[in-house]
């Protein structure tokens, strides 16, 4: 890449528009319209600038919602899990370092991206949690709970052990109930892709109802195999790790950057979000949303959206394109989804009852943004339904500046939603107006 290719992107960041949501409807559901790719010479790059939440100002709820903060004052804040007695651990955490980063006009370009974005603060590397003991929707007890991780991401409780997912292993300390404090030092259970380069940092987890298994969301070292797919190993996959020996293998793969996992409650079967490649045009590709098939390939770096071909990727393997599953439902492209919950919606306005919830971080490789957003995709037979649902909106402002963006969604004890803001530095808490 010339240094001019480089720079370009820098000039065209500030003219492009943030006006609005650019996402047709075409983009979403169970069967999108996929437009030819566009590859252009200069990346498109559109970032909506961090600026955070005015004071006494909050995300845009529903219809018959409400929505406050739960917590305000984090550091980065990123996942949730929500504890049997109903505290509420949130990971503060972003990247590790990156040794093996290239140098050069294009990872300044990037960095600075970053920064602009509000995605360059250091890492806490800790969990704090947090406790609504008089269930008025605001946490008023916050205690740190274990600190000096390694970019720390999912949680799981099995029985009397938390597991928690740093950027390059699984690790565990005791955990009794009501416990606000650790200070035991954590056990290793199994190693995780990680490295000096470690791109798609962040590891989701999910226990099985049986406490035998562990599932990790493993995202890809790279855009599409540019760094070479001796890099690749174990990434762009959903791992299954066996608690009783730490063995760890490829559940499913070909999925370029899985983060939140799931079990769909009616059919029990493993549900992700996806993040899709970029640089193909401002509707390509679609982020999604899947169920997870043991032994599956869905298609990354080597196709898309099934059997698509991405012909920048070398050298091709028409093999492994050939046995490509198309994901169940488009999310739309680059709104770069992160968060998933399943929520029966007992008490919930009849739109949002039985589905899922999803965090939409919000697009950078668009011309007009995209994402930025809580939404609801219905669930019918345990299969999504319909177009989705728009929950909590006004994350960008009309500058196109970014009050704030969502991540890690969780439902808490009592039938609220919890959302992660990583700019705003906060957690919202949505639930029907008047309750629970």
């Amino acid at each position: 890449m010339t240094p001019i290719r480089c720079l370009l992107p820098l000039l065209l960041v500030g003219c492009l528009s943030c006006s609005g949501h650019a996402q047709s409807p075409a983009e979403t559901g169970p069967q999108p319209t996929l437009p030819a790719p566009q590859k252009r010479w200069i990346p498109t790059v559109n970032v909506a600038p961090a600026t955070g939440w005015p004071e006494g100002m909050a995300p845009a709820a529903a219809a018959g919602l409400s929505v406050a903060a739960f917590a305000r004052g984090l550091d980065h804040p990123r996942w949730l899990y929500v504890l049997p007695n109903g505290d509420v651990l949130v990971a503060e955490t972003n990247a590790p370092p990156k040794p093996a980063e290239k140098k050069g006009l294009r990872t300044w370009f990037m960095k600075r991206t970053m920064k602009k974005a509000g995605a360059a603060t250091p890492s806490a590397n800790r969990i704090t949690l947090l406790r609504d003991a008089d269930q008025d929707g605001v946490a008023e007890v916050r205690e740190v709970f274990l600190t000096n991780l390694m970019s720390p991401f999912g949680m799981a409780l099995v029985k009397d052990r938390l597991y928690i997912a740093n950027a390059d292993a699984i690790v565990s300390v005791p955990y009794r109930d009501g416990q606000t404090r650790s200070t035991d030092v954590p056990v290793k259970l199994v190693d995780l892709p990680g490295g000096p380069l470690n791109h798609h940092w962040t590891k989701s987890l999910l226990a099985s109802a049986d406490g035998r298994h562990l599932y990790v969301g493993v995202g890809s070292n790279s855009n599409v195999g540019e760094n070479g797919m001796d890099m690749e190993v174990d990434r762009a996959a959903v791992l299954q790790v066996e608690l009783a020996t730490g063995k760890r293998r490829v559940f499913a793969g070909g999925l370029r950057n899985p983060v939140g996992l799931a079990w769909e409650p009616k059919s029990g079967a493993l549900w992700t979000v996806v993040n899709e490649r970029d640089e193909l045009g401002d509707a390509l590709v679609p982020d999604y949303l899947t169920s997870v098939r043991e032994g599956a390939f869905y298609g990354w770096p080597y196709s898309y959206y099934g059997q698509h071909v991405d012909t920048r990727v070398e050298p091709p393997r028409p093999d492994l394109v050939a046995s490509a599953i198309a994901p169940d439902y488009a999310l739309g492209a680059h709104v770069a989804a992160l968060g998933l919950a399943f929520h029966d919606g007992a008490g919930w306005p009849a739109a949002l009852q039985g589905g899922a919830f999803i965090g939409e971080h919000g697009s950078w490789n668009r011309r007009e943004p995209a994402g930025y957003k809580l939404v609801f995709v219905r669930f019918v037979d345990g299969r999504p339904q319909g177009a989705p649902v728009d929950v909590l909106t006004g994350f960008l402002d009309r500058e196109g500046n970014a009050r704030g963006r969502p991540v890690g969604v969780a439902v808490d004890a009592r039938n609220g939603v919890l959302l992660v803001d990583d700019v705003g530095n906060v957690i919202w808490r949505v639930a029907p107006a008047g309750g629970p």
